[in-house]
């Protein structure tokens, strides 16, 4: 019997104000708003750059990024890339800031983290 395929997964982020996480995905790193409710000062929105999706949505209290809970499990997603090196170039001339360049990892993966604007971690990259 064939698998039936999984297209993605997407993260579910609580953010403190969503036009302000649209804005850094769109200019940062090159995502574009798919959805957004109401139009104008939206509580929840969807952005997507080819097959990676992230829901930000706002509501009471504050993002709980996953170190803050436990140091040890810094990201928050991990973004699967063939080409991280590409990828970090093009983010640096968007004027993104990696919390760890670019690197061969010490378990196996090449790739880079940064921190959005409500301080979600995101690796990109693939294994070696």
């Amino acid at each position: 019997m064939n698998q039936p395929h999984i297209a993605g997964i997407a993260p579910f982020f609580i953010v403190r104000n969503v036009t302000t996480a649209i804005s850094f995905y769109l200019e940062k790193l090159g995502f574009d708003t798919v959805f957004q409710e109401p139009d104008h000062d939206p509580f929840f929105a969807i952005v997507q750059r080819d097959g990676a999706m992230i829901f930000p949505k706002s509501v009471s209290g504050d993002p709980l990024p996953n170190y803050k809970q436990a140091p040890d499990a810094r990201w928050d997603a991990y973004v699967s890339v063939p080409e991280p090196d590409t990828l970090a170039a093009e983010f640096i001339s968007r004027g993104a800031s990696f919390t760890v360049p670019l690197q061969n990892t010490p378990d196996g993966l090449r790739g880079f983290e940064l921190e959005d604007a409500d301080g979600y971690i995101l690796f990109f990259g693939h294994p070696r």
